[in-house]
């Protein structure tokens, strides 16, 4: 696994929300409650895109159908999503948002 840079710090703080396209993936990077997460992007229930949902304390909400997902661990919290989102390692180096992508 190799950490990416995918993002800054201060594009987040203005956003909250990114979608992020990087060697075959998309990844959402979220900043809830002062801590940076990133997860796919495409809900698991149907593909919409999570960067156009909500937050929700530590949890993002999908804007089609309404489930929401915990940031920490991908888990589905509401139907009618019933699969967890992948979830991925985030080091901040400076103002630098680095993700571990699968090799």
């Amino acid at each position: 696994m190799q950490f990416v840079h995918l993002a800054s710090l201060n594009d987040l703080r203005t956003r909250k929300l990114i979608c992020v396209k990087t060697d075959g993936y998309r990844i959402l990077i979220a900043l809830a409650e002062d801590k940076v997460y990133a997860v796919d992007d495409m809900c698991t229930h149907e593909d919409a895109s999570l960067s156009k949902g909500s937050l929700h304390g530590d949890c993002i909400k999908c804007p089609l159908h309404g489930s929401r997902f915990k940031l920490n661990t991908g888990e589905a919290l509401d139907d009618p999503a019933e699969e967890a989102l992948n979830t991925y390692a985030v080091k901040i180096e400076g103002d630098d948002i680095l993700v571990a992508i699968p090799e």
